[in-house]
């Protein structure tokens, strides 16, 4: 963190005491809320506004810093997180340069990699210390400004109506009210200024992954999230190649028979070009976040546009995106 990101975004509610600086950079120090004098440290360069025993989505930091780099477009070689973002959102990348963004829930940073890109001003959250693989990955690489914090969505310490964007991505379903998840970012945009979600797609009838991933986590979710990771990565070796051989069936056989077998197993065989270690990497880490996120509440077309309604939307509109359902909206001036 740097002088500037405080004095920008937290300077009007919170005092800063520093005790390691190195440069520019704010190592560590405390962050103390003029109300109500409760302090938070300054780790790493980055913020906490959660303590670990607030925290629902450790299953999320684990993931992301044993994953760190997996996801990044920048290292796999691959376009899947920039075609996700501007074909979701539908935001123009060429406007977005100077533009002050909130990302509501980073992950590892895929994405906060691709807004960098633009010049944009990011300020990228995380509940997990996922942060911290963030932080590694992004601070400081790109050439627009990147400011972290790790902090719940529920109690984002930035004013309202102050982002000229919201990005929310792969987020809400894994919160325990979505409703409630939503409205509380929608609050932090600007008047004409626009916010994208998504969110898994519940189908509202039985469909095979769909049925064995949630029969399934009636066990993991009980599973300590580290013990968990193992035992998917014990496995996942043994599995993975009777999975491809599966799928190359001709008829859908290979379908027919994993309804008799139904390991958990992410394959993303045939759908990403990625060479067998790296989609093994992929089946791991994908498998683990299916069954190990606290949280997993899908939902309907319809339930997500009587989400975002707002007597204060200009815009609105929500339709089938790449990894489920898109919502955009853009409020009013």
């Amino acid at each position: 963190m740097k002088q500037r990101h405080f004095d920008r975004f937290l300077s009007e509610s919170f005092n800063l005491e520093i005790t390691k600086i190195e440069g520019d950079e704010i190592l560590e120090g405390l962050i103390t809320n003029k109300t109500t004098s409760k302090k938070h440290p300054i780790l790493k360069g980055i913020p906490r506004f959660v303590l670990p025993d607030e925290n629902y989505a450790i299953n999320f930091g684990i993931q992301w810093n044993k994953f760190k780099s997996t996801q990044l477009d920048s290292q796999s070689g691959l376009t899947i997180t920039h075609h996700r973002l501007w074909e979701n959102t539908k935001w123009p990348a060429e406007k977005l340069q100077d533009k002050v963004i909130l990302e509501a829930g980073s992950g590892a940073g895929r994405f906060t990699e691709i807004l960098l890109k633009t010049g944009a001003t990011v300020v990228s959250l995380d509940l997990s210390n996922a942060v911290d693989a963030n932080y590694d990955n992004n601070y400081g690489k790109h050439e627009g400004d990147l400011f972290i914090v790790q902090a719940n969505i529920y109690d984002i310490p930035f004013k309202d109506g102050y982002f000229d964007y919201v990005f929310c991505y792969g987020v809400i379903q894994h919160t325990p009210d979505p409703d409630l998840t939503y409205f509380k970012i929608f609050q932090k945009v600007k008047p004409g200024g626009s916010i994208s979600i998504d969110s898994y797609r519940d189908y509202g009838r039985p469909r095979f992954a769909i049925h064995y991933k949630y029969s399934w986590r009636k066990i993991t979710t009980k599973i300590k999230p580290h013990t968990l990771l193992r035992i998917i990565k014990f496995y996942m070796p043994f599995w993975l190649p009777i999975d491809i051989a599966l799928k190359k069936l001709p008829f859908k056989i290979g379908s027919q028979l994993l309804y008799v077998f139904p390991i958990p197993c992410w394959n993303y065989y045939g759908r990403f070009d990625l060479k067998y270690k790296a989609l093994l990497n992929w089946a791991v880490m994908d498998t683990f976040d299916a069954l190990g996120a606290t949280y997993d509440q899908p939902k309907t077309k319809e339930q997500i546009q009587k989400m975002i309604e707002s007597p204060e939307n200009a815009f609105s509109e929500v339709f089938y995106g790449s990894n489920g359902i898109v919502a955009n909206a853009r409020k009013r001036i």
